[in-house]
């Protein structure tokens, strides 16, 4: 099926996906003239390549992503330091949810591809199952790990016969995104597939 996302802000790169790949990028009108019968989702904000969130091992292997029933034993938050791993030593079972919830979590914020070593089972999997790409760690990362880290770290532009990986975030242009953060996120397409709308 093919698709045409426009973001608001940007309709001058408006993006034609066909299965997973990136069929042309270009002016929302010459897309659609193109391809008239493409389905079209239309954002608010700008489209961009998408981010790269440093903290892979820190964000899916040492926090522990609560399940909303839990709320009340646990909070909303992410927890994280010895009240995490005490939770990951009483039940080693609970790795495999929390990192599947902390991927949901990474990519509501724009987030397609994370970096670091992951070492476990459960987290290795998470992000194999949704299509995160894995690169590169800066060295040394930068600011505190978070799902929204401060820096940002956008990945490169998009490429005609790339892979459809990228994010839309609900702000007017890239310092906007870069003030206000990546939970200005409403929608992250992976591999072709829209696997984050905000509701």
């Amino acid at each position: 099926m093919l698709t045409i996302h426009v973001a608001g802000a940007t309709p001058g790169t408006a993006v034609l996906v066909e299965g997973s790949v990136l069929a042309a990028i270009g002016p929302y009108e010459e897309l659609a003239a193109a391809r008239p019968h493409a389905r079209v989702r239309r954002w608010p904000g700008i489209l961009t390549p998408g981010l790269l969130n440093p903290y892979g091992p820190e964000l899916l292997e040492q926090t522990y992503h609560p399940d909303p029933r839990e709320a009340d034993r646990y909070g909303t938050e992410p927890v994280t330091g010895e009240r995490a791993r005490a939770i990951f030593r009483a039940d080693p079972a609970r790795q495999g949810a929390s990192a599947r919830r902390g991927v949901q979590r990474l990519l509501a914020h724009g987030t397609v591809a994370v970096a670091g070593e992951l070492r476990g089972r459960a987290a290795l999997d998470a992000v194999r199952r949704a299509g995160l790409a894995v690169g590169a760690r800066p060295a040394p990362p930068p600011g505190a790990p978070a799902l929204s880290p401060r820096p940002l770290v956008l990945l490169p532009a998009l490429v005609v016969g790339g892979p459809a990986r990228f994010a839309v975030f609900d702000v007017p242009d890239r310092e906007a995104l870069v003030r206000l953060g990546a939970s200005t996120c409403v929608a992250t397409v992976i591999g072709g597939r829209l696997v984050h709308r905000r509701a």
